[in-house]
């Protein structure tokens, strides 16, 4: 027997919302905030238990520069605050104190705006500033399907403890990180050609302190870690993150993402045994709970980006991102990148944004993810048909929230 017809039956819908959010990442936390702050009631649904997806649960505890790698800061907003909320009670890497502390032009240029965070303190920080902003959070719930009213999302079928119902909205921000609502509701998607490499940060104690193991390929290509270090410009410093195996997964496909999940395990517990034979007090503090998938689906939008449109301008520019592996390069993100128009009340953000492979890599890491997150959520109080959006008023109100939309 090849197939199952699943009996059809009615689901009860649980709750109403206007702007539903799905993922709670880090493009998730800064679309809800923004969507809230604009009026709007607000439902977030994470199928884990804790914010920040990669940068918590992953341990990708780097909060990437805010700044073009010449001295000056490109992004604002909800990106900046959520960096300054990363470190509020202490950082664990560099502290930009040129950027934090009214630095002179020189000194930012010789330090880029970066640090290292606890990911747990974070974690629960930004949980407590949606709380207060008055966002529904659901843990621990999938959203299985879409319910279409024609082209356009009526609801989203979840799943969690309670079974399976239905919640209505108006507008839905896709944060997944893999295009999953997009994807489900019929837009157009593409998929990363390279694929990931196995990961598997960790947290270990040693010698009386607690560090950070970036084992594995998580964000910097091999290719470029030795042209990174040569330079002096790599952003974790001294810290060479490799390669493990060859092994690549495109992140989209369950039982492969299983498999590449119990390798990374494998792997990080042989270097934890190895280790531990040469230092007796060596022993893993916590290790990632998700997979460190870098780039996989995204929605194909109304206008696909390169990075060869590196300081081109654009007129529907909804913020800025520098580059994290390099200084100089510096992008307008058009709002055209964020939606289409085949599902008129979907608005994408993170790292499922409209963008080629080459420039996937700049806009998937967490500055930028606040950026379009940020934009994401204000739009989709705006409008219930992102294509027909007067840009110009979404670009106001931005500036209002003190982002800066143009180089």
């Amino acid at each position: 027997m090849n197939k199952f017809v699943e009996p059809a039956r009615e689901l009860t819908v649980t709750e109403e919302t206007e702007v539903l959010v799905a993922g709670g990442g880090i493009a998730g936390v800064a679309a809800a905030m923004a969507a809230a702050r604009n009026g709007a009631k607000v439902t977030l649904i994470e199928r884990e238990f804790l914010l920040g997806g990669l940068a918590t649960l992953g341990l990708i505890a780097i909060y990437l520069p805010l700044d073009d790698g010449l001295g000056n800061q490109v992004i604002h907003g909800i990106g900046e605050e959520l960096f300054r909320l990363s470190i509020r009670h202490g950082c664990e890497g560099p502290y930009p104190k040129a950027w934090l502390e009214n630095g002179s032009a020189e000194e930012r240029k010789k330090m880029r705006f970066i640090t290292q965070f606890n990911p747990h303190i974070f974690a629960l920080d930004m949980e407590k500033t949606l709380k207060e902003l008055g966002v529904t959070v659901l843990y621990g719930t999938l959203i299985t399907s879409v319910v279409k009213d024609g082209n356009s999302i009526a609801g989203v079928v979840i799943e969690n403890k309670s079974g399976r119902s239905v919640i209505t909205c108006k507008t839905v921000v896709d944060c997944t990180g893999d295009a999953d609502v997009a994807f489900q509701a019929g837009a157009e998607t593409a998929l990363h050609e390279g694929g990931n490499g196995i990961a598997s940060w960790y947290y270990y104690y040693t010698e009386g302190k607690v560090k950070l193991k970036m084992f594995g390929l998580a964000d910097v290509p091999p290719s470029q870690t030795p042209a990174a270090e040569k330079r002096g410009d790599n952003p974790y410093g001294n810290v060479t993150v490799t390669s493990l195996t060859q092994t690549r997964f495109s992140g989209v496909d369950g039982a492969e993402l299983s498999r590449a999940v119990q390798e990374a395990h494998a792997k990080m517990f042989d270097d934890i045994l190895a280790n531990r034979e040469k230092q007796a007090d060596y022993a893993p503090v916590t290790v990632s709970t998700i997979p460190l998938v870098r780039m996989s689906r995204r929605i194909a939008g109304e206008y696909t980006m390169d990075e060869s449109e590196n300081r081109k301008g654009f007129e529907d520019s909804i913020g800025l991102t520098g580059d994290w592996r390099k200084p100089g390069p510096c992008f307008e993100l058009p709002f055209r990148t964020l939606y289409s128009s085949k599902v008129p009340n979907l608005i994408c953000a993170g790292r499922n944004i409209s963008v080629t492979d080459s420039l996937w890599d700049v806009t998937r890491v967490i500055p930028p993810c606040a950026v379009t997150g940020q934009a994401a959520g204000t739009a989709a109080v705006m409008t219930d048909d992102f294509s027909k959006l007067d840009v110009k008023e979404l670009q106001s109100v931005l500036e209002k929230a003190n982002v800066k939309l143009h180089i």
